[in-house]
């Protein structure tokens, strides 16, 4: 072997190791949490994760049931638009509460909000919070249905959201 082909040979050795690493990492147990397959080697932007609203506390297993208790919960159906496919389609059953302001909402949430365009007007929509910003008028919010290949043309403000997603119950 000349010192080219040694070196494509420890790359290619060196790339093996990395690549059972990432594996053993997926397919290990911490501590009982359960992992998403994939969770080292996985290109998802965490960024676009909703906040972490019910607290392990708040959750009651039963032998016979689960109680979750979340203070002023609302339950919520959706209707068959496909844009949040596969997180949740037509069926799901949903948690939302009512957020106390803007401060409550992080990007990576799932917001239903009051459509103000002239198409839409008067529509609720349930997206997820792409991106939070502030402007002339303050804080806004930009959404996306994870299914859909743009964002939704509307700067969303904070009086037009309704709820904020918190569990789902598939």
């Amino acid at each position: 072997m000349d010192r080219v082909d040694k070196i494509l040979f420890a790359i290619l050795v060196l790339s093996a190791i990395v690549f059972i690493g990432a594996l053993i990492v997926d397919f290990t147990d911490y501590d009982g949490i359960e992992r998403p397959f994939n969770f080292a080697l996985s290109s998802i932007n965490n960024d676009f994760s909703p906040a972490d609203r019910v607290k392990e506390s708040q959750i009651k297993v039963y032998n016979d049931k689960v109680v979750i208790e979340i203070p002023n919960a609302k339950w919520t159906k959706f209707a068959p638009t496909d844009s949040m496919t596969p997180f949740f389609d037509e069926g799901s059953n949903a948690i939302q509460i009512i957020p106390e302001s803007p401060d409550q909402i992080e990007k990576g949430d799932i917001i239903s909000y009051e459509s103000l365009r002239e198409e839409t007007k008067g529509i609720i929509i349930i997206h997820r919070v792409i991106e939070k910003g502030i402007d002339e008028d303050g804080v806004y919010f930009i959404a996306k249905g994870d299914n859909n290949p743009q964002p939704d043309p509307e700067k969303i403000r904070f009086n037009q959201i309704k709820r904020v997603l918190v569990g789902i119950i598939y």
